[in-house]
C-alpha cells in the first residue's frame, strides 16, 4: 500500500470534514447526557443518533450531491446512483448511552459500476472513522493506503495467534440466539486476550492501526463494516468470512486480521464449527489446581 498524502485522496477530505462536524455534535450530547429510547430488548437509540444522521445526511447531500446514502437510522436516498455512502452516525450507541467512552462516526463509500446487479457488492473506495473523544480520524481510499490523523497506518506484524490481541462483539438484543460466547471461550484460551469494547467500526480501525491483530463478529450490517473493511485492507490486512471466502456487505460473518494470523483463525473456526480439537472448560477444582501449579 502506498503512503498517500491528503492530496491523493478524492473523497476523504470532504467526508472527514463531515465526520468532524458529526463528532463535535456527539461530544456535546455526550457531555450533557441524552434521553435514551428503547426500541427493543436493550437496543438503545438516542437523540444523538438521529441528530447526527440528519446532519450527515444534509452535509453529504451538499458535498456529494450525486451520491446515495444508506444510514443506520433509516436514511435511504439516491440508492440507484453510482456511489453510495454507508453511514453509522454513532457506532457504539450502548456505550454512549452509558457514558462509556468508546464510540465513533463511520462513513464508508461504495462504488457501484453501471450494470452491477442489485445483489452484488460494488468496490469499497473510501472510508472515514472518527473517534471524537480521542480526536482520532482513521481514513483510507482504495489503492492509496490508510491513515490515522494524516500518518500512514499498517497492521501489526504479530504472526502467532497465541501472541495476538483479538476483539469481538455481541448483539445488544437476542443474545441468547447468538453463538458467539462459545467462540469467545475458545479464542480466550488460545490468544493473548480478547477485547469486547462495543464498537465494531473502532475494532476494525484498531486492527488497521496494529493495536489489535484480529476482529470477528456475527450478523453485522453494512454501515457497521464498510469503512472498517477498507481500512484493514488498505493497511495491509485481510478480510473474509469464517470460511475464508471474500467478505460481502450482506455477509453474516466478518473476520478481519493483520493477514499473518488469518489462516490460524480460519483453522480455529473450522475446528469449532466441526466440533474438533476444542478445549474443555476446566472445573473450579481444575482451575484452582492450575493456578496453584503456576504459582498464582
Amino acid at each position: 500500500m502506498s503512503g498517500a498524502t491528503a492530496g491523493d485522496f478524492i473523497w476523504v477530505p470532504g467526508a472527514s470534514g463531515i465526520a468532524h462536524e458529526a463528532g463535535s455534535l456527539l461530544r456535546e450530547f455526550y457531555a450533557q447526557g441524552v434521553e435514551t429510547e428503547y426500541k427493543g430488548d436493550v437496543d438503545l437509540v438516542t437523540v444523538a443518533d438521529r441528530t447526527a444522521e440528519k446532519l450527515i445526511r444534509q452535509r453529504l447531500g451538499e458535498v456529494f450531491p450525486d451520491h446515495g446514502i444508506y444510514g443506520e437510522e433509516g436514511t435511504r436516498e439516491r440508492l440507484d446512483g453510482e456511489f453510495r455512502w454507508y453511514v453509522d452516525p454513532l457506532d457504539g450507541t450502548t456505550n454512549f448511552a452509558h457514558g462509556f467512552p468508546q464510540f465513533c462516526v463511520s462513513l464508508g463509500l461504495e462504488h457501484r459500476a453501471p450494470g452491477i446487479r442489485p445483489e452484488e457488492d460494488g468496490a469499497l473506495v473510501a472510508a472515514v472513522i472518527y473517534d471524537p473523544l480521542r480526536d482520532e480520524l482513521f481514513a483510507a481510499e482504495k489503492g492509496c493506503g490508510a491513515q490515522l490523523n494524516g500518518k500512514p497506518l499498517r497492521v501489526s506484524r504479530v504472526g502467532e495467534l497465541a501472541e495476538a490481541l483479538v476483539s469481538t462483539g455481541f448483539p445488544s438484543r437476542k443474545r441468547h440466539q447468538n453463538p458467539n460466547i462459545h467462540f469467545y471461550q475458545e479464542f480466550t484460551l488460545r490468544s493473548h486476550g480478547v477485547r469486547r469494547a462495543g464498537s465494531a467500526a473502532l475494532d476494525l480501525a484498531y486492527v488497521a492501526a496494529g493495536r489489535m491483530e484480529a476482529f470477528w463478529e456475527f450478523n453485522l450490517n453494512p454501515w457497521d463494516t464498510a469503512a472498517g473493511i477498507l481500512l484493514v485492507e488498505e493497511a495491509g490486512g485481510r478480510v473474509t468470512d469464517f470460511s475464508g471466502r471474500r467478505y460481502r456487505l450482506a455477509s453474516d460473518e466478518v473476520l478481519a486480521s493483520n493477514g499473518r494470523i488469518h489462516d490460524q483463525l480460519l483453522s480455529l473456526f473450522g475446528d469449532m464449527f466441526a466440533g474438533r480439537n476444542l478445549s474443555p472448560i476446566p472445573s473450579p477444582a481444575e482451575w484452582a489446581e492450575a493456578r496453584k501449579a503456576a504459582g498464582r
